[in-house]
Order: C-alpha cells, then structure tokens, then sequence
C-alpha cells in the first residue's frame, strides 16, 4: 500500500479510503475522490444495525411502524431508536479493521443528560466520553447554526462529525440516557472496512466542567495525556457570572515534561479561537453612534457560533460557545500533554481582573493506546445547564 500524503493533522491515505479535511485551500476528498480504494463502505442505522452488506431495510418492527402500517417492510419502519430513562444503548459495535468517517444524529431531550461513548478496540475504559450536546459543540442545550470542517450542526438540531476515528480490532460506540425520561434518536454512523496504517493514532475526546472555576485557579481542559499523539481541537461553553470583558486568559499547552511553564503560550482566550477586540463588531448607526455588541462566525478551523445574551427575566446570563480546530496547526506531544486555561478579564481601570465562571469543556486529540481513564465525570446536577 503507497502513502499518497499525511496532511499535518488528519489523514489521506491511498488505497485506504481514509480521507477528511481541507488543507492551504485544497478539499482532500474532492482532491483525491477518484482515486480507486479496495475499501469497503458500510453504515449503521436502525435500518441496519450491524452494518453487515446487503441488510438494510429489512425492519418488519420498529419506531415506523404506524407511519408505515399500510406500506410494510423495506419502507421506513426503524427509522430511529428509543432509548429508555437511566439506560445505556450500543449505537454500533464492529469486529473488524477500518475507520469511521461520518456520524449524523438528532437526539432528543437534555443533551448534556446523553453521553457518548467510544471504545476501541480492546480497550474497556472509554476513549471518548462526552455530553452529547457537548461534543458537537452545542453545550448550552439550545440550536444554533454550525459549520466547520469536523463539526457542523445543521437546522433542525442536525448533529454531524466528520473526524476520522481509526480502529484495528474494535469498535464500540454507546449512548447513555441518564435523565429520568425516555429519549428519541435518529442516528446514522458511517464508515469504512479498510487497512488502518502503522501510524494512525486513536481519536479520544474528554469532557470537563468546574461551576464556579476557583479564585486565581486555572481551568484544566485535559491533564494526565499519556503517549504519543496529536490535540486537534478545542470546544468551550462558557457562562460569564460577571460583568464587563471576559476573554483575557492565556491558554497554555504543557507536553514532554514541562513542569511550571509550558512550551506552548498563548496570549488570550479571544486570541486562541483566533478572533480580537472581544469578538465586538462595532457599527456606526445613521452615520453617528457606534453600535458594539458580540459578533457570532463560523469558519472552518474556529467560530464562535452561539451567543445567548439573557432575556432580562429568569435567563439573565451571558453565555458563549467558542471552538478552535487544530487541523492546519496540530499540538504534537511524544510523551505527555497537559492543556490549562486562564479565566481572567479585564477592569475598566487598566488591569486584568480574575474571575470565577461557569467553564465546560471538550477536548479533542489523537493519540497511541493505551490511554489513562478519564476523570470521573460531573453528577447528573453539576451536568446540569441552571
């Protein structure tokens, strides 16, 4: 099998059909999609869930059976799944080599009361745990338009993930309902029988949360990275309790033995999803007055989609959603990795002011196996959107 090229973040391999993003300007699907490949392509749904050729469509039961009560099999009868209160449902299990490449879902209910799960291979502790809101970089539980090259979020509460996530043996893939009521999912996940090479590293992504974050205390994205790998990408909620600017803490990447100062240093927060001046788009209102307010964008590699400014009444809180992908700018590690966060904004009177907010978070990253297991997560009430 010849390597046609190793992008600096994700892969396009020949032959292996294992191929996302974009770089300097070139779509690496569009630019390698005649390229012949001895993969296989498969998917799971409701409609098939084994993924297994020549399978789909053949539900005589299922969540489409009224609907389709008079039209019988082959004609929507499973379109979708229900996932009952305080249970945990398999989305997809696979014995075999290959890669997924796509995952659409629709769930219902409290997102940050569904968490997914990834396992690969053998392993038996999760390399991805993550609210389900969360990790498509809704956080808040409420839509809003996202696009991106890895994650896009469409009208509807259309949930998608292009990350290519690797597996040798393995993979398994869970939702856990842990809300006290039954939920509704329409799910699709996509991906290749294929060779995985050498090199591929496993996709891993930790969810974190610190409700208030502690006096002059920084915010720990991800600590206790073991291995070789790569950190590919950033998803913040965050809820400001105080008033006035919010965005001045330094992101800080510690890798390799770095002890009390890290290798890597950034110079704010609105710096590292790479906006400026508060993410304020000041405008001149009939020529006069300036108008300044936050700006939502969203661009392949960073955004700030969702800004929920309070009603005035019970939901008075600022809140933000902010992600920065590291796909033309991976962090790469050989040994360990830790990646903190500063909550600090600024005074009118000319000096940062440190702040004590409301930070959830989901770090994303490819890296060898094994793996440390994940902190514990937060209780179902300090998941909690309040």
């Amino acid at each position: 099998m010849k390597r046609l090229l190793v992008l600096p973040a994700l892969l396009l391999l020949a032959g292996t059909g294992i191929c996302q993003q974009k770089f300097n300007g070139i779509d690496a699907n569009m630019g390698n999609i005649f390229r012949l490949s001895d993969a296989k392509s498969r998917s799971i749904s409701p409609e098939n869930f084994t993924g297994e050729k020549g399978k789909g469509g053949m539900a005589a039961t299922g969540t489409g059976a009224g609907p389709a009560r008079e039209l019988g099999q082959t004609w929507k009868l499973s379109p979708s799944v229900v996932i009952k209160a305080n249970t945990t449902f398999t989305l997809a299990e696979i014995d075999a080599q290959g890669s997924i490449q796509h995952i659409w879902m629709t769930p219902t209910g409290n997102w940050r009361f569904s968490i997914l799960r990834f396992y690969w291979d053998d392993e038996t502790t999760p390399s991805v745990e993550v609210p389900v809101g969360d990790f498509f970089c809704m956080g808040w539980g409420k839509y809003s338009p996202l696009q991106s090259l890895p994650i896009v979020v469409n009208p509807g509460s259309a949930f998608n993930s292009y990350w290519p996530m690797p597996f040798r043996k393995k993979c398994r893939v869970t939702m856990e309902n842990i809300s006290n009521e039954d939920m509704v999912l329409y799910y699709q996940i996509d991906y290749l029988l294929t060779e995985v090479p050498a090199d591929a590293a496993y996709f891993h992504a930790q969810y974190r949360r610190v409700n208030p974050v502690p006096f002059k205390k920084d915010y720990v994205l991800v600590d206790s990275v073991q291995g070789k790998g790569q950190y590919v990408g950033t998803y913040i909620a965050f809820g400001a309790y105080d008033n006035g600017w919010w965005g001045e803490g330094e992101i800080k990447f510690f890798m390799d033995g770095d002890t009390q100062f890290p290798t890597i240093c950034g110079t704010g927060t609105e710096d590292y999803f790479c906006g400026s001046y508060d993410f304020d788009s000041r405008q001149k209102l009939n020529g006069n007055a300036e108008s300044s307010e936050y700006t939502e964008f969203c661009s392949p590699y960073t955004g700030v989609p969702q800004v929920i400014r309070g009603d005035g009444h019970y939901n008075i809180m600022q809140r933000f959603g902010m992600y920065r992908w590291h796909i033309a700018d991976p962090v790469r590690f050989d040994k360990n990795l830790k990646v903190t966060i500063q909550d600090i904004g600024w005074h009118l009177d000319g000096r940062y002011l440190p702040r004590q907010d409301d930070i959830a978070s989901v770090s994303y990253w490819y890296q060898t196996e094994p793996h440390n297991p994940f902190p514990k997560l937060p209780s179902k009430d300090n998941l909690e959107v309040r």
